[in-house]
């Protein structure tokens, strides 16, 4: 469809944190901090790791928990160094479908939960089934980014 794309991905590892109690925006503060010490070798190998992208945010209906993560390389996905941080830990995603909007701009928490929104009624009106209590926020680009910026909300298909 031109307003969404329905993707298929496999099973990964990702590194993740929860913030627990703050807004959306401070919980991604946070967390992407947590996370980048953890690639700049807060980790029990004290290894660097490269950034990858997207970086994640799981946003649950009325929930003010928020997990941040950050894609494991795939060259770490089989034995990705385990965290030092306790507020950090390795996921095993599933292999899932995901319907995928995506948006350009400088995403805040607002512009996410509109995209999120408007995409939700997409696929609400072309009867497509798909977890509604939660959804994922993708970012691709550095803050120092200025244009051509990539931004992305993740509903998982039913």
């Amino acid at each position: 469809a031109k307003d969404y794309e329905l993707r298929q991905y496999e099973t990964a590892k990702w590194v993740s944190t929860v913030i627990k109690g703050e807004t959306q925006k401070e919980a991604m503060r946070q967390g992407f901090w947590k996370l980048f010490h953890y690639i700049q070798g807060k980790n029990e190998k004290e290894m660097k790791i490269d950034m990858t992208v997207p970086v994640t945010c799981l946003v649950k209906s009325g929930c003010t928990d928020f997990k941040i993560s950050f894609f494991v390389p795939f060259e770490h996905q089989d034995c990705p160094p385990q965290p030092t941080d306790s507020d950090v830990f390795i996921e095993e995603r599933k292999a899932a479908a995901l319907f995928v909007r995506s948006f350009g701009g400088f995403a805040s928490p607002e512009k996410y939960a509109e995209e999120a929104d408007a995409l939700a009624r997409t696929l609400r009106n072309r009867g497509q089934p798909f977890h509604e209590d939660f959804f994922y926020t993708a970012g691709y680009d550095s803050p120092f980014k200025l244009f051509n910026r990539h931004n992305e909300v993740w509903y998982f298909k039913k």
